[in-house]
């Protein structure tokens, strides 16, 4: 997707409420990544936390070590009172009791519902597949997620959507999370589409520790002109 603000809005999309931000983690090494967390949150602009860690979890006590390092997260992130979940880990947000987010094939929601709290968000990676969307709101996924919407450091060989699938994904009556390649600059392509979250990694967790909160102000910015 490279010309997204050429397909037209519709009258149906237009969306007053302003999208949360959605930061997931890097592969940092865990100080830098946890001070990188405690400027990001302590501006207020999260809305959202994701822990993922796959390098952490490929090594040979992944398990035992992320366990630890989420936890110092997950209370971090309840000092801002920002809610977090887990990639692919039914159990692990389960003993930490947060949410978690399920990639396709690797996790069942239902599995998710019967195991964590009613109130804990379970999310849902549905790629551009609008089916894919409907079926985690039947299965009763709390969000979809849809993307890669631009190429990205962190899956630069991704597919890409379209507005038009976006579109169609955000008509599914379930809250729509967009991800891959978003920026400051370029989110504002997605203006009219009625987008519950927006998703980042690398926009500001690969950048110097100096940076971060400057460019969160940048992206608050950029949402309150949505």
């Amino acid at each position: 997707m490279t010309k997204a603000s050429t397909i037209p809005e519709t009258s149906t999309m237009i969306k007053t409420t302003v999208p949360t931000l959605y930061l997931l983690t890097n592969d940092d090494e865990f100080e830098l990544l946890y001070r990188k967390l405690k400027i990001a949150l302590a501006t207020g602009v999260i809305g959202l936390l994701q822990i993922r860690r796959k390098q952490v979890l490929a090594q040979s006590n992944g398990e035992a070590k992320l366990y630890e390092e989420a936890k110092e997260i997950v209370a971090l992130a309840q000092q801002y009172k920002v809610p977090v979940v887990i990639n692919d880990d039914i159990a692990l947000a389960s003993k930490l009791g947060v949410g978690v987010h399920l990639g396709q094939g690797d996790g069942d929601i239902d599995e998710a519902k019967q195991t964590l709290t009613p109130d804990q968000i379970i999310g849902r990676t549905c790629h551009g597949d609008v089916a894919l969307v409907k079926e985690a709101k039947q299965a009763g996924a709390t969000y979809a997620a849809m993307g890669a919407v631009f190429a990205s450091s962190t899956k630069p060989h991704a597919h890409t959507v379209s507005y038009q699938q976006l579109a169609e994904g955000c008509q599914q009556n379930i809250d729509i999370c967009v991800i891959g390649g978003l920026t400051a600059e370029n989110i504002s392509q997605l203006k009219g589409l009625p987008l519950v979250y927006i998703a980042v990694v690398g926009d500001i967790m690969d950048l110097p520790i100096d940076s971060v909160e400057k460019r969160c102000y940048e992206w608050q910015q950029a949402l309150t002109n949505w």
